[in-house]
């Protein structure tokens, strides 16, 4: 009976622990990403304005912002979900993936999707996170369907 009884308890515990809230971290401290589009590497950057972790499912952030590749501006919208969390005695991981909805104002306008990895290291003096580093690889494609490319930006 004892055993079902701490069985129990670990189980409510475990249900109750929460992400804590990174919204900040993809802020990028209001800095762009920069990365590259396509087989040509042009350039290209994606700047995230607003990041909130969704109440309902706290492993999940709504983003929004805009991305640049040679002179179009394109606003987007989307979510990035954390799937995996790996701590280490010195650097620390976390995995997701995420899915960015560029307005649709012209054939240059599509889907961002694909994973990231957020790595970072914790001071245990200072209570801070250091050595940040964060990327993102995936695919861009037009709504029509008539392109698609690779991505790959990190802060």
């Amino acid at each position: 009976m004892k055993k079902i009884l701490y069985l129990l308890l670990l189980i409510s515990a475990l249900a109750s622990a929460q992400m804590p809230n990174i919204s900040t971290v993809w802020l990028n401290n209001s800095m762009p990403y920069t990365g590259t589009i396509g087989d040509q590497k042009e350039v290209m950057k994606i700047m995230v304005e607003i990041s909130e972790q969704n109440r309902k499912n706290d492993q999940e952030y709504f983003l929004s912002g805009y991305s640049v590749v040679e002179n179009t501006n394109t606003k987007f919208e989307g979510k990035l979900k954390i799937t995996k969390y790996k701590n280490g005695k010195k650097r620390s991981s976390i995995f997701g993936e995420y899915q960015f909805a560029e307005e649709p104002n012209g054939k240059h306008s599509g889907i961002l999707k694909g994973k990231f990895i957020y790595t970072f290291m914790w001071n245990a003096k200072t209570q801070k996170i250091e050595k940040q580093y964060l990327q993102f690889i995936g695919d861009w494609a037009s709504y029509d369907g008539s392109l698609t490319y690779k991505t790959n930006w990190k802060n």
